[in-house]
Order: C-alpha cells, then sequence, then structure tokens
C-alpha cells in the first residue's frame, strides 16, 4: 500500500453513536422515511443537508454528477433547478433520467433516488426564480425546475463493522414495494 492508502485508512469514517435501521419497521412510501431521514440532518445542524449529488448521463452514457441544492418534495417529486440552458438540462432533454444521492456523515445515512425527470410548469419555476438570492424581482424565462420521479429508492444505514443496512424500493404500476438490499444500488 501508498503512503496515500495509509492516510486514508487512517482517517475517521462513522460517528460512534449512528441511527440503526430495521427493515420491518420501515414506511410504505419512501418519501415518508426521506423526510423522516432529512429532518433527522436539518435537526443535527448539518450544514446544508439538502445538498446532494446530482446524476445525468452524455449522449454517450457517461455518468455525469454534480452538487445541488434539493427545492422541494411533492406530489412531482423531488425538485431541483437550474436554468434550461445549462448543461445538465440539455442532458436532461436528450435523456431524461437521472439519480440523486444524498450523503448525512453525521448520522453514517444515504439515500440514492433513481427516475425520470420532467420539466414542471412555468409558475413553479418563476416562484423559485424570485426567491433566489440573485433574483432582481423581474421573471427569468431561463430558469426551471425538474422534478426527479423516482421508480427507485435505496435507504442506508451506515454500520462500524460495515455490514450497512439496506432497504430499497421499487415502484411498478404506481405502486411502492420495498425490502432488504444485499447489493449497493446499480
Amino acid at each position: 500500500m501508498s503512503e496515500l492508502a495509509d492516510r486514508l485508512r487512517a482517517l475517521p469514517a462513522f460517528p460512534e453513536d449512528m441511527p440503526v435501521l430495521h427493515p420491518e419497521n420501515v414506511p410504505e412510501d419512501p418519501d415518508e422515511l426521506f423526510l423522516s431521514w432529512l429532518d433527522d440532518a436539518i435537526a443535527s445542524g448539518a450544514r446544508q443537508p439538502h445538498a446532494m449529488t446530482f446524476q445525468t448521463v452524455l449522449a454517450d452514457g457517461t455518468p455525469v454528477g454534480r452538487t445541488l441544492i434539493l427545492k422541494d418534495v411533492d406530489e412531482n417529486g423531488y425538485h431541483v433547478s437550474t436554468r434550461n440552458t445549462s448543461r445538465k438540462a440539455r442532458q436532461l432533454e436528450q435523456n431524461p433520467r437521472a439519480a440523486m444521492t444524498f450523503f448525512w456523515r453525521e448520522s453514517g445515512r444515504q439515500v440514492q433516488i433513481i427516475g425520470d425527470v420532467v420539466a414542471l410548469g412555468e409558475d413553479v419555476s418563476q416562484a423559485d426564480w424570485l426567491t433566489r438570492p440573485t433574483s432582481d424581482g423581474r421573471p427569468n424565462p431561463e430558469w426551471q425546475v425538474y422534478a426527479l420521479q423516482p421508480h427507485l429508492v435505496e435507504f442506508t444505514q451506515s454500520r462500524h463493522d460495515r455490514n450497512h443496512t439496506r432497504v430499497g424500493y421499487s415502484r411498478e404500476d404506481g405502486r411502492w414495494s420495498h425490502g432488504p438490499v444485499t447489493t449497493p444500488a446499480g
């Protein structure tokens, strides 16, 4: 091993006290569990608990990730925003599928959400634009709010023994099913 590998292995990993995930006690709807975990992250004082890695794909299938802020969760899905002229907007136009990965190191929790992305209406986009610190109060025709409509959601609760607890949700025909996951989401 290299010196770097040794240094990386010696870094602190998870906090001493972490929550426990009991797969048999999770709600039927993954949004309920996600919002509970997000509330816990907010209450912990974690910085930017609404930040996540948002992954799209290039035309050749190469994945691309960047950090974005979650704007809302509602019946439309998980909201993010960007200019409709941005690279990610162009990528979503070519392939309207994406993934979000949230990681809250303070609790050793991670959530991966995979689904289709739709552009929301002008009213939602402009309402979001007008709340931004850079808004001058005028509409911005380039501003777009998108909603990721999940069909797969995986919750991971880390454990010190690295035998992490995972619960996966999948949606078919508008209904969610869930169960323990033995391998990470692919």
